[in-house]
């Protein structure tokens, strides 16, 4: 039985999306519990020169919406990365979720030799969609939602490996 690439993707991405939207509801849940002003965590990060909460959500969704958009050969949605809330943050991972799961298997099965070219950094990459998929948009998926999840429970959300892989 061989893998498609939908299925190593579309299932896997949608699954970790809904744990880091799980994952922020907790948070939110602590600081209003705690009294604590919710941007308190928006704005928190693991050390000064990394990216705070929400830029952490910001990149989870666009990694995930621009990898499957190139994947699929359809635009890329645009998001402004204006969120300040919890509730903004939780929007926007709705908004990925539902475009994610707009794209259907004929979109994306037979995409592992599609040419994937994208700038990061200054930097011109360019890729194979199978090596794409799954030596840059899921790692920088799964980092980026670790450091959310890194975040809130370093800021006293009661989170566990639990909460991190669901159930």
């Amino acid at each position: 039985m061989s893998l498609s690439m939908y299925q190593a993707s579309i299932p896997v991405i949608v699954r970790f999306l809904e744990r880091l939207s799980a994952i922020l509801a907790k948070g939110e849940a602590h600081a209003t519990a705690k009294k604590i002003d919710p941007s308190v965590f928006i704005n928190a990060r693991l050390a000064p020169d990394m990216f705070p909460l929400s830029r952490q959500v910001q990149i989870a969704t666009d990694v995930t919406k621009g990898g499957v958009a190139r994947l699929a050969g359809v635009e890329i949605p645009s998001y402004a990365d204006t969120e300040s809330s919890f509730a903004e943050l939780q929007e926007r991972i709705k908004k990925t979720i539902a475009f994610v799961q707009g794209i259907k298997a004929p979109q994306i099965d037979g995409s592992e030799t599609r040419t994937i070219s994208l700038k990061v950094g200054g930097r011109e990459l360019s890729f194979d969609g199978l090596t794409y998929l799954l030596n840059f948009v899921m790692p920088n998926l799964f980092f980026h939602v670790t450091t959310a999840y890194d975040i809130l429970r370093h800021n006293g959300v009661e989170l566990g490996k639990g909460d991190f892989l669901g159930g």
